[in-house]
């Protein structure tokens, strides 16, 4: 995913013209250029990929964000190629990129917190698991 980097008055001046959280800064600057609103894809929607990501059921399309807080500090990851990505190294599980972090056994279900392609807000990745 490309990035921009803003100076803190234009961030301001993008964070006052969204009128709810579910507002990414993406669909402002599209709005402040003019540009058509894109529906973000969820992962019931649209078809899959090879290279989205499937664990439990749950499909990730590609180019999800993965984040994580361990001991203060913040990782992230993302779904590459169909598989969870994090510093370069393919998971075939959330539970297997959380162990990297935390040396130990971890549930990554419970560990990541996902963001997917074109939204703005971030799950737990355990809540789309199905019961």
């Amino acid at each position: 995913m490309q990035s921009i980097e803003v100076d803190f008055e234009v961030y301001k001046q993008l964070t006052i013209r969204r009128a709810t959280e579910q507002v990414s800064y993406n669909e402002v600057v599209r709005e402040l250029l003019g540009l058509d609103v894109q529906v973000p894809r969820t992962p019931s929607q649209g078809s899959s990929s090879a290279a989205d990501w499937v664990a439990k059921g749950v499909r990730f399309p590609a180019g999800t964000e993965f984040r994580a807080a361990y001991k203060g500090k913040q990782y992230f990851a993302s779904v590459e190629g169909g598989a969870l990505v994090l510093n370069g190294k393919s998971y075939e599980t959330p539970s297997a990129a959380a162990m990297s972090i935390a040396d130990s056994a971890v549930n990554g279900w419970g560990f990541w917190e996902c963001r997917f392609p074109g939204q703005s807000s971030w799950k737990v990745i355990k809540t789309l698991r199905k019961e």
